[in-house]
């Protein structure tokens, strides 16, 4: 899973899943619906921020959990689902203000009913949140070094790790073409939890390997050898919640 901050929590492909006339209507009606995920991304930001800050007035001083804030918030499916379905309300209220078409304002009040389902559904379970967040890395550095590794197309991607041994987002893959040398992987800088990092390499985008046996240092380059790893530890999504946080419907007393 990632982290609410890492990027678009769901995308068009999603949405699409969900409404097969979603592109349909998005071309007919000249609807930007990248631009609508990340205003309806923004309404959740505000929405979680008031649903966070009223957890965190309310929260028992015994308790030893860290504050809440957005930083720390791990997309879960019920997240994800409510971001979907308020893309597409905006999708379907941008649409219908157009035409003024019922056919339009129909879905889009079925969808806003879906949107409270799964913000209710959220609420039953909690936010997920990370204790030590690490953000999704940025594409790496790649870049031709003297070595063996056979000529070719290669692909290299990288996920910082904390001190607990969780990694992070991966980063979007570099793409390399070697000619009797071999692939040089330099991280940026790193975030403030990150304590080490992972370089993941293959000859498909889609098909990528763990390739260092020690986590590598903040700091330290990466330099493929000649034989690449061709199994074993695959990229994942992000980190996993360390805990739920409940929701308190509670209104403060005093």
């Amino acid at each position: 899973m990632a982290l609410f901050t890492d990027g678009s929590i769901s995308s068009i492909e999603d949405l699409a899943a969900q409404d097969s006339q979603l592109l349909k209507v998005a071309n007919v009606e000249g609807i930007d619906v990248t631009q609508k995920l990340a205003l309806a991304q923004d309404e959740l930001a505000l929405e979680l921020g008031k649903l966070l800050t009223r957890s965190r007035y309310l929260r028992d001083p015994f308790r030893l959990d860290p504050l809440p804030n957005i930083e720390s918030v791990v997309v879960t499916p019920a997240l994800k689902l409510w971001h979907t379905f308020c893309a597409l309300e905006a999708v379907y209220t941008d649409a219908y203000n157009s035409q003024l078409n019922d056919r339009y304002s129909g879905r889009r009040d079925q969808l806003h009913k879906m949107a409270k389902r799964a913000y209710e559904s959220l609420v039953e379970a909690g936010i997920g949140m990370a204790c030590q967040p690490v953000a999704k890395a940025a594409t790496p550095s790649v870049a031709a070094a003297p070595g063996n590794l056979p000529d070719g197309t290669y692909y290299v991607t990288m996920a910082w790790i904390n001190s607990s041994g969780e990694e992070g987002a991966c980063a979007t893959p570099a793409a390399i073409t070697t000619s009797r040398t071999t692939v040089l992987v330099q991280a940026g800088n790193a975030p403030l939890n990150a304590t080490g990092w992972n370089v993941y390499a293959g000859t498909d985008p889609n098909a990528l390997w763990l390739q260092n046996g020690a986590t590598m240092a903040i700091g330290d380059t990466w330099l493929q050898p000649a034989a690449l790893a061709a199994g074993g530890k695959s990229p994942g999504s992000g980190q996993s919640p360390n805990y739920m946080k409940p929701v308190e419907r509670l209104i403060q007393r005093g």
